[in-house]
C-alpha cells in the first residue's frame, strides 16, 4: 500500500514538474518534441529498452507513458537533456529550439519544474490547512512530562521531564520541533523541569553522530500519556470489560502507568493472556484478557489527556501565507540536513535512503493503509524534496543546467557541444552513483532488520 501511494503521489508531482518545464517553453513558442510519464527507456541508459506503453501524437509533442516508473521528462528540441540526442545538437539550431532563444527564456524554462513544485506544495500545505487547520502544543504543555527511548537519554533527558527552553531561555518552535531542532542547529544546553525543580544540562557533543548512526532523525521523544482508555476496537479483547475512562495501572505485575509502557509489555505477551489491573472511578479491579498476535488489547488511549494544545484554524486566504511559510520552513530543513550529510563526523550520508525510504514515509497512516490528509502532507513534502534537489548544481538536473546557462552569460556565447556533451556523461554518472548507493542503503537496512533483528 506505501508503495501504491509512493507511486501515485511521484506520478502527480512528475506531471506538474514537466508540465511546468512544458508551460514555460511553450510560452517561448519553444517545440516540445515529447512529454512522458515515466521513462520510454531504462533510464538513465538512454539507449535501452526504448518502448512505450502508449503514445500519442498531438501536434509536434508524442505524449506518452513510458514502462519504467518514478520519473518522467519532456524532451525540449535543441536541448541536450535525458535523452542524450547528440545528433540533433550537431545540427544548425532552428527558431522554435531551446538553443535559438534568449538566455532570460532558456533560464525560466529551466526553472520551470522546480517553479512548480513549490507552487504544488504551497498549494496542498494551503488547502489542509484551511480545511483541518492545526495543532500546536507548546514547548511546555505537557502535562505528565516527556517519555524518551535511548538517543533521548543519550541527548541527556529523563522521563517526566518537561522541556522549557534551550541555550539561555530561547525557544523551540514547539513541542514536536524539539528533536528535529537539535539536529539541525547548534543547541548546546536544555532546561527542564525535574522533579519540580529546573534543571539545565548540556547536549553532549557527540549527540547527533549516535543519533544519525542509530537512524534517530526525529520521533527519539514524545509526550507521557496515561492509559486512559478512549475507544475501543470491536472484537478486541477488552471489549465489555472496559468502560471508557477507565484508568490502565498494571499489566500483570509489571506498571503499566503510561501508554508507552503497556505497548511494551505486550509486544512481549503476544497471544498470551495476561491480568490487567485498572481504576474506574475509586474501585480498582482486574480482569484476564488474551493478547493479540501483534500485541494489542483492542483499546485506544485518550492522549488529548496529556497535553495541552491549541487547534488554530485559518481564513481561506489567511491558509495561503501560513501554507507559504510551511513551504519555506520545510526547504530550510531540508537544506539543513546537507550539514549532516557531508559532516566527516557524523557522517550521515548513510542514512541516505532511496525508494524504499520514500515509501516508508507513506505508511503506518491508519488501518487500512491509506490516509488522504497523511498522503497529501508526505507528497507536499516530497514536492518541496523535488525542488530542492532539482537544484543542485549537477548536470541533467535542472540546477546543472541553470548552473551552464549562468556560464554561457557570463562569457557571452554558448557552450561547445562536445563540452555539453561531456558534463551530460559526468552527470550521468553521478546520477547512477547516487541511485545505487540510495537503494544500496534502503536493501541494507532491509536485510539487517529482516534477518538480524538490527
Amino acid at each position: 500500500m506505501s508503495g501504491l501511494q509512493l507511486l501515485l503521489g511521484l506520478s502527480i508531482l512528475v506531471v506538474l514538474h514537466e508540465l511546468g518545464h512544458f508551460l514555460a517553453a511553450r510560452a517561448f513558442k519553444t517545440r516540445v518534441e515529447k512529454f512522458y510519464l515515466f521513462f520510454d527507456f531504462l533510464f538513465p541508459f538512454p539507449g535501452l529498452l526504448n518502448f512505450a506503453l502508449f503514445k500519442k501524437k498531438i501536434g509536434d509533442t508524442e505524449y506518452g507513458l513510458g514502462w519504467f516508473p518514478l520519473g518522467g521528462y519532456v524532451k525540449i528540441a535543441g536541448m541536450m537533456d535525458e535523452s542524450m540526442d547528440e545528433e540533433q545538437m550537431k545540427l544548425p539550431p532552428k527558431p522554435d529550439e531551446y538553443r535559438s532563444k534568449k538566455n532570460w527564456q532558456k533560464l525560466i524554462i529551466m526553472l520551470g519544474g522546480i517553479i512548480m513544485n513549490v507552487l504544488v506544495a504551497w498549494l496542498i500545505y494551503s488547502m489542509m490547512l484551511w480545511q483541518n487547520g492545526e495543532e500546536h502544543v507548546n514547548v511546555d504543555g505537557t502535562k505528565y512530562g516527556i517519555h524518551c527511548d535511548s538517543i533521548g537519554l543519550i541527548a541527556g533527558f529523563q522521563e517526566g521531564d518537561v522541556v522549557l527552553s534551550h541555550d539561555g531561555g530561547q525557544q523551540f518552535e514547539s513541542f514536536r520541533s524539539i528533536p528535529r531542532e537539535m539536529l539541525l542547529d547548534n543547541i548546546a544546553e536544555i532546561s527542564v523541569r525535574r522533579n519540580g525543580q529546573v534543571t539545565t544540562f548540556k547536549v553532549p557533543e557527540d549527540f547527533k553522530k549516535r543519533a544519525v548512526e542509530m537512524g534517530k532523525s526525529h520521533g527519539f521523544m514524545d509526550y507521557r500519556s496515561p492509559n486512559i482508555v478512549d475507544s475501543l476496537k470491536p472484537g478486541g479483547a477488552v471489549v465489555g470489560k472496559l468502560q471508557k475512562g477507565d484508568r490502565i495501572l498494571k499489566v500483570d505485575d509489571s506498571s503499566a502507568y503510561y501508554f508507552h509502557e503497556i505497548i511494551d509489555l505486550l509486544q512481549n505477551r503476544k497471544n498470551k493472556e495476561v491480568n490487567v489491573t485498572y481504576l474506574r472511578g475509586t474501585d480498582t479491579s482486574v480482569l484476564k484478557a488474551k493478547v493479540s498476535d501483534k500485541g494489542t488489547l483492542g483499546f485506544g488511549a485518550n492522549k488529548d489527556s496529556a497535553i495541552v494544545y491549541q487547534d488554530i484554524n485559518y481564513g481561506f486566504f489567511q491558509s495561503f501565507a501560513v501554507g507559504f511559510v510551511k513551504v519555506y520552513k520545510t526547504a530550510r530543513d531540508y537544506l539543513k540536513q546537507f550539514k549532516l550529510i557531508f559532516s566527516p563526523t557524523i557522517k550521515g550520508w548513510k542514512q541516505l535512503g532511496g525508494v524504499g525510504s520514500m515509501a516508508s514515509m507513506y505508511s503506518g497512516s491508519s488501518e487500512d493503509g491509506w490516509s488522504w490528509p497523511k498522503f497529501w502532507a508526505v507528497t507536499a513534502f516530497i514536492s518541496v524534496v523535488l525542488a530542492v534537489m532539482n537544484l543542485l548544481p549537477i548536470p541533467m538536473l535542472d540546477g546543472g543546467y541553470v548552473i551552464i546557462l549562468l556560464v554561457e552569460m557570463a562569457i557571452g556565447r554558448p557552450l561547445n557541444e562536445r563540452v555539453l556533451e561531456n558534463l551530460q556523461r559526468v552527470g550521468f554518472l553521478i546520477i547512477i552513483f547516487l541511485m545505487v548507493f540510495a537503494n544500496g542503503n534502503d536493501l541494507y537496512k532491509f536485510i539487517m532488520h529482516k534477518f538480524f533483528g538490527q
